[in-house]
Order: C-alpha cells, then sequence, then structure tokens
C-alpha cells in the first residue's frame, strides 16, 4: 500500500532537491474603469505559485525561477495591459528572498502589487516528501511541526515583507494570494496518502491562509481566497487543477494552467 503512494521511492530525493513553492473586476471593465488599470505601475512578487511553476511555458530567462507565460500575473496583465510590469515571483522562495531579491522594482510609483509567500517557510516541500514516503504518524507530525511554526514564527516573516511593500510603495494596491488545499476528502483517489493524512495536509493550509489573511489585512492589504475557488478542483477531486506527484516531479502539488487562469487570475482580479 505503502509503495503504491508514489511513482517510486527513487524519486525522493529528486522531490526533495527540486519540488518547491511557490466578479468585481467584470463590473469595472463594465462600466468603463478598466482603462484606469491599464495606468497600473504593476509588481509580482512571491514564490512558485505566483510565477507559475506547473502551467508551462516558461521564460528561458527566468532560469530556475520558472515564470510562467501562463501565471496569474502574466494573463492578467496581457488582459489589462498595465503601464509597466515587473515579473520577479521565483519558484522556491521564502520571505527572506522577498526582502532580498524581489523588491527592487517596487517604489512610489508602484500602485499594485502581487504576492504568495510563506508557504516554503512553513517548510512545504517536506511536509510533502513526509507524508508521501514514511508513515501516517511521521506524517502527522511533520504537518503539526509545520502548523507551530506557521502560528509562532511565520507571522512576524510576514510582517516583515508586508512592511517593506508598504513602505515602498506607500500608495499600492496590494493583493495577497493564499493557496489552495490539496485534497478532496473522500475524493475519487483509490491509493495514496491516507484520509488522515490528507485532512491534516488541508488543515494546515487552512491554517496558513488564515495566519495570512490575517497579517494581511493588518498591513492595510487586500486578501484573495484561493481555497475557494479551488474547491471541486482539488486533487481526488476528479477535475483537479492541481498536479498531484508528477513528472517533472518539481511540477508536483502546483496549479496547473487551469488552476492558474481558472483559480487565481480570477481571484487576483477581483482583489484588485
Amino acid at each position: 500500500m505503502r509503495l503504491t503512494r508514489i511513482l517510486s521511492a527513487a524519486s525522493a530525493a529528486v522531490l526533495t532537491a527540486t519540488l518547491a513553492l511557490a466578479g468585481g473586476q467584470s463590473a469595472q471593465a463594465a462600466d468603463g474603469s478598466a482603462r484606469a488599470l491599464a495606468g497600473r505601475d504593476y509588481v509580482a512578487l512571491g514564490d512558485s505559485y505566483s510565477s507559475g511553476v506547473g502551467s508551462g511555458d516558461y521564460d528561458s530567462g527566468s532560469g530556475d525561477c520558472k515564470r510562467s507565460n501562463r501565471a496569474y500575473p502574466k494573463l492578467w496583465a496581457a488582459k489589462n495591459a498595465p503601464a509597466s510590469f515587473h515579473f520577479t515571483a521565483c519558484s522556491g522562495a521564502v520571505t527572506g528572498d522577498v526582502l532580498a531579491k524581489q523588491l527592487g522594482p517596487v517604489n512610489s510609483g508602484t500602485d499594485l502589487v502581487s504576492i504568495t509567500i510563506g508557504g516554503n517557510d512553513a517548510g512545504f516541500v517536506d511536509v510533502m516528501t513526509t507524508c508521501i514516503l514514511q508513515s501516517e504518524a511521521n506524517c502527522v507530525n511533520r504537518v503539526n511541526t509545520a502548523r507551530a511554526y506557521v502560528e509562532k514564527t511565520l507571522p512576524g516573516k510576514l510582517n516583515q515583507v508586508y512592511t517593506a511593500i508598504r513602505n515602498k510603495a506607500p500608495k499600492a494596491r496590494v493583493v495577497v494570494l493564499g493557496y489552495p488545499r490539496f485534497y478532496k476528502l473522500n475524493g475519487t483517489c483509490v491509493v495514496g496518502l491516507t484520509e488522515k493524512e490528507r485532512g491534516a495536509i488541508n488543515g494546515a493550509a487552512d491554517l496558513l491562509n488564515g495566519i495570512t489573511a490575517k497579517r494581511a489585512a493588518d498591513h492595510g492589504f487586500a486578501y484573495a481566497d484561493i481555497a475557494g475557488r479551488f474547491s471541486g478542483h482539488e486533487i481526488c477531486s476528479g477535475n483537479a487543477w492541481l498536479h498531484s506527484v508528477t513528472f517533472p516531479i518539481g511540477d508536483s502539488y502546483h496549479p496547473t494552467a487551469a488552476g492558474q487562469s481558472g483559480g487565481y487570475l480570477p481571484a487576483f482580479s477581483a482583489g484588485v
């Protein structure tokens, strides 16, 4: 049973090394105010969920950051033609990477920022590797360790990032996007993780989203719910917008192109 949970145990080393994170708008368009969006100076920050890992069609110039032309920031920019667009989101990014490497284009003239961050800080890769390859008890214990980090340490790291964004772009509309729940419980999957493991992972995602939403609100930023957008499109749903374990292995547990266009893009558009 445990053997059927992953393509092969030999993929574990590759998985650990390469898997990384990472309505209202239509009304605006109807009344003509979409023209105002064309004047925005937009910077897209964050991890692989913003860079578009899993959706393919990567910009060769982005290297290991794997910025996709199908990622929601690129899709939004193509649709709304902002005055300027800088895409610095990068696969594998943690909060410290945003502070050190991604904020260069953000300045007093920036009036729109998007960001997903926090999943890698919380140990996303190690959680999924543990749950896929080890016992149910080890999985749940690792998830609980991640939950403790999210509750005790991550809020301070998010505060640092959000404060830096606000200091550099005091007038910007900042939209913070969350993460999907990975699994539909009691769904179509007949092998793989146990329901207890899937439930624990989903619960950790809910906690991460809740902490992120609170930190965003405290900084005056908009929060875009992703879990709701992906409802009915989780792994084991029969119509998933998320990869399970797949090849290339780095795409595992990331949104597909449909997840970017059908989930993240409308969530961000509504937040703008």
